[in-house]
């Protein structure tokens, strides 16, 4: 049987790695490749033990038509989810009246293959 093996990082590494990046040493991914932790737990490093934070910040720019096509699939999608929530609401009515009838007529109402 294959234990599997949990790495617990110092205090005193994660600083030391956060001031790599800090002096401008080593990006994130090379920091990565060179000591084997996980992108998002650097990135977690950063933000609790940098002074400065991190170097890179995603900037999302979009065109007014861009925009307005997300603000319509967002539209969409709340509708779409009320359409879901209504037909399994349709389909819990139907499944209790086929339930009722099969128990107060004993008829098989369900299709057999």
């Amino acid at each position: 049987m294959v234990k599997k093996v949990y790495k617990r990082y110092s205090e005193a590494f994660r600083i030391q790695v956060v001031r790599e990046y800090e002096q401008d040493e080593h990006s994130i991914k090379a920091l990565h490749r060179r000591y084997g932790v996980n992108q998002g737990t650097l990135k977690k490093w950063i933000q609790k033990y940098s002074t400065q934070g991190l170097k890179y910040k995603l900037m999302k720019i979009q065109t007014p038509e861009e925009q307005d096509r997300l603000k319509e699939v967002e539209a969409e999608n709340v509708r779409l989810k009320l359409l879901v929530a209504d037909l399994q609401l349709d389909k819990v009515m139907l499944e209790s009246t086929i339930t009722v009838i099969e128990r107060e007529y004993g008829i098989d109402v369900k299709k057999k293959n």
